[in-house]
């Protein structure tokens, strides 16, 4: 075993997440589980800029998952497509909706050639199942730059005979420094933001974001006592790439940057009610389509027989 495909002493490679690969360029280091492909630690010189999961357990709150082949969530799990009325299990129950996908737990093998200590490739298959009944394969490809941080692209194949519907989105948890998340600043510019109903957090409608309202980051401004569980959209970009930025006031933060094949972004406070768990980190979520994009179409990937549908997204240390 090489020095960049190593197991962690408190992750057996059989363990509960599979083998935990390690990726190194200049000060940063990235680790990453088979299972769920998961992006389970992301560090520059040593500072942590992802939460990580628990050691010797699951994953904990999608921390790091990739999550396909929808984001977010599907209404009662319930949908049409090409005229099949098609359910999905409801992963959570107490809002009646199926959440983040199938393959966030999906065993993942390596299929690059292992030579380089700071490129990964995993793979896994979605067979056909009752309420998802399309063949997919996914391949996630990590690439670790010591001056650009993180590059991670997921690519989705259809496998299959038939059109599949398909999303796609990351589900780090950012971290900016060693202050408390109400003391970090925001910067996110966009337009318009999804508006969802309450107990169940699915799409109304959208609206646009006044100026100085509750998402008007535009301009970056401290997070505060804010709760945000928020998907915007119409997203400033810099030839073609949005970027999100989280600072810590001693000096510190993380940065996303993505393009426009993900013209969604939703961004979470994580809000808890164990408090080991609240408020950790800021999760934000560059999406190809919104939640309950499996209901109403809205930006929603048509995959046709031998397609392929790529996205990517870049998470970077800023000093």
């Amino acid at each position: 075993m090489t020095s960049h495909d190593r197991t962690a002493p408190d992750a057996p490679s059989d363990g509960p997440r599979g083998r935990l690969h390690e990726l190194t360029a200049g000060d940063y280091t990235a680790r990453v589980f088979e299972v769920g492909a998961t992006l389970d630690a992301l560090e520059l010189s040593g500072r942590p800029l992802v939460v990580a999961s628990p050691a010797g357990g699951p994953m904990l709150l999608h921390r790091g998952a990739i999550v396909a082949p929808w984001p977010n969530r599907i209404g009662d799990g319930l949908y049409t497509w090409d005229g099949q009325e098609l359910q999905v299990a409801l992963s959570e129950p107490e809002r009646g909706n199926a959440l983040h996908g199938l393959v966030s737990f999906q065993h993942y093998e390596r299929v690059d050639d292992g030579s380089s200590p700071s490129r990964l490739t995993l793979r896994t298959v979605l067979y056909p199942s009752t309420g998802y009944p399309f063949h997919l394969l996914v391949d996630v490809s990590y690439a670790l730059d010591a001056v650009d941080g993180l590059r991670t692209a997921v690519t989705a194949r259809n496998q299959g005979d038939q059109d599949l519907p398909y999303g796609v989105c990351p589900h780090p948890y950012l971290v900016a420094g060693p202050s408390p998340l109400d003391d970090w600043t925001l910067e996110l510019s966009a337009a318009t933001a999804l508006e969802v109903s309450p107990d169940r957090l699915l799409p109304t409608g959208t609206a646009p974001i006044p100026s100085g309202s509750r998402l008007d980051f535009s301009a970056g401004r401290r997070i505060g006592t804010v709760q945000l569980d928020d998907a915007v959209t119409d997203l400033v970009r810099q030839d073609d790439v949005a970027t999100v930025r989280v600072q810590d006031p001693g000096g510190t933060g993380v940065e996303i940057a993505f393009d426009g094949r993900c013209p969604w972004v939703q961004v979470h406070t994580a809000d808890r009610p164990e408090p080991e768990n609240d408020r950790r980190g800021l999760a934000v979520e560059p999406m190809t389509c919104p939640p309950d994009a499996f209901r109403t179409g809205t930006d929603l990937v048509r995959l046709s027989p031998g397609g392929e549908h790529t996205a990517s997204w870049i998470i970077r240390g800023l000093r």
